[in-house]
Formats: structure tokens, sequence, C-alpha cells
């Protein structure tokens, strides 16, 4: 039988935090034939539609959508942690389970009217690719989709996502936190 997306990713019990079950994107980021497949499946859906610049969210996001860009020809734009940009950046809090953080995007790296595909490895409870839309909307750019690899429904992220009026694509999904 074929393997799927899904059959590359490993959990881990326990991490970072007992009761957490960490869905970990790196076993597939490591087999060829996996990491190609994730791509050219987050790719499918928006195959033909105008796609400026990916963005992607840190970390594991710099990764497929570097990918992503690279196989669509377009610029690659890095949303990051507070701190980690040399040049003028704008700014967005959210929330995490625990507390809050910040992330920022160079004030240039969109123009108005761009076509984005905001790119991530994982949806939890949303609160991040929120905070990454914010940026790209702020900037005068335009959201063409939201893609994932996994999606953890009980989280909520992609509820939320969708009820703000978003096109998400998760490649596979996990039951539990």
């Amino acid at each position: 039988m074929a393997k799927t997306v899904k059959d590359y990713i490993r959990t881990i019990a326990d991490f970072p935090h007992e009761g957490i079950m960490f869905r970990d994107v790196t076993t597939l980021f490591a087999d060829a034939r996996g990491f190609r497949m994730a791509i050219d499946q987050l790719l499918h859906p928006y195959a033909g539609e105008p796609i400026n610049k990916v963005v992607g969210l840190e970390a594991r996001g710099f990764i497929l959508g570097g990918a992503i860009a690279h196989q669509l020809s377009v610029g690659f734009v890095p949303i990051r942690k507070k701190g980690k940009l040399p040049g003028t950046t704008i700014a967005q809090d959210y929330k995490l389970e625990y507390g809050e953080a910040i992330m920022e995007v160079h004030d240039d790296a969109l123009k108005p009217g761009e076509k984005v595909l905001l790119v991530d490895d994982l949806l939890a409870t949303g609160g991040t690719a929120e905070a990454g839309i914010k940026l790209i909307e702020r900037l005068g750019a335009e959201i063409v989709g939201c893609a994932f690899v996994v999606d953890l429904p009980e989280l909520g992220g992609r509820k939320l996502l969708e009820g703000l009026g978003y096109d998400v694509h998760a490649l596979c999904d996990f039951e539990g936190a």
C-alpha cells in the first residue's frame, strides 16, 4: 500500500510537556519521497492561482515555504519571532497556550495587492497563523490560501481561520492535542 504524508510523521509522547502528543514533521522532511509528496500536495489546490509570494511562519514554515516558492518561481517571505529580523519591521502579538508572543515581518516584504500563500507545518489553535494573516494584510497583500501539513482539529485553528473567511488546506489531521 502506498504511503501517505501522515505515514512519514512521527509522534512523540509528552513533548514538550506531559500530555502533549508532538507531531514531528522532521521525519517527513528527512525522507526525499515524503518531502516531495508534501510539497506537491500543498501546492495542488493552488495550481493556476495567481500567487506572487509564499509566506512561511517560523520555523518549519520556512522549510516548506521555501520549497513551495521555488516550485512556483516566486519570492519567499519569512514571518519571524520578535527580534530575529534585521530591518524595519511591523509586529503582531498573539496568544500562546501559556502566554503571549510577537511575530514580525519586514515592513517592505510585501506590496499592496500581492497574492500570498501562507504556509506552516501545523495548525493547532490558529493563533500563529492569524498573527501572520494580520501582518500580511497590514502590508496590503491578499491571502490566496493557508496551507498546512498537519491539522489538529480539536484545537480549533481551522474553524478560526475559515470563520475569518480564509481557505485552509491541510494534508492530514491527528486527533488530540
